[in-house]
């Protein structure tokens, strides 16, 4: 089975394409600013080098935060309307999900972050298990104080991964020398991950329904905390 994979919940859009077999081609466009425009585009290009038509993929798989509002609807909207056109199955997956499953070679507990800004962190911990991770709490969104005090109590070697972890080095330093800091490789969740998790989910039949594919907003938007703001003081 052939599997589209989009990412875009981050500054860094991400699109891949393949199956059981691996990953036939990929793209990612990043930078200073983020590039979610390209998101449609970029699918074209992919799908092109990797010479695979429209008519031949098997499902859609797209990250689905947290991270930047924006981006997160511009994917999933993406993705929804190819599987819709297309009449294909659809698989929603965590971006941080996205993040831990390449750093799952070894057996220390993984932390798997994203730069929310407003000087907060979207993270979760992950437990390497035989064929991937498992996630071992809730998402949360706190200030990088709070992560490294979460870090610090868990009392164990932790790799740290995800740009949250490379914006906020500084303040997580401070949680101790058992936590390493991954690669800037390891920095943004891939539509390479994507479409490796989502390739059995496909096989095994266990899509998603297009009405429950939606954001993981975790934390209100600028736009409803200001509303709530202008009620209190109105």
């Amino acid at each position: 089975m052939i599997v589209l994979g989009i990412e875009t919940s981050t500054q860094q859009t991400s699109v891949a394409v393949g199956s059981e077999q691996g990953i036939l081609a990929g793209a990612v466009v990043g930078g200073p600013q983020p590039k979610h425009d390209l998101a449609a585009p970029t699918v074209e290009r992919v799908l092109a080098w990797a010479d695979v038509p429209l008519a031949s993929l098997g499902g859609i798989a797209v990250g689905l935060g947290p991270g930047l509002f924006t981006g997160m609807r511009v994917g999933i909207a993406t993705a929804k309307t190819l599987a819709q056109v297309l009449s294909l199955p659809l698989v929603g997956i965590a971006s941080l999900d996205l993040l831990a499953y390449p750093a799952r070679y070894g057996r220390r507990l993984i932390c798997a972050t994203i730069d929310a800004k407003r000087s907060e962190v979207f993270f979760a911990f992950y437990r390497p298990v035989p064929g991937g991770v498992a996630r071992q709490s809730e998402v949360q969104v706190r200030p990088p104080d709070r992560l490294a005090s979460e870090l610090e109590a868990a009392g164990e070697d932790i790799l740290l991964v995800g740009n949250g972890g490379i914006t906020y080095r500084r303040q997580l330093e401070d949680a101790g020398r058992h936590v390493e800091f991954g690669s800037t490789a390891l920095a943004y969740p891939s539509a390479a991950a994507l479409v490796e998790l989502a390739v059995p989910r496909f096989l095994r039949e266990e899509y998603d329904r297009p009405y429950d594919v939606q954001p993981l907003y975790v934390r209100k938007s600028d736009a409803e905390i200001a509303w709530d703001q202008r009620r209190r003081t109105g």
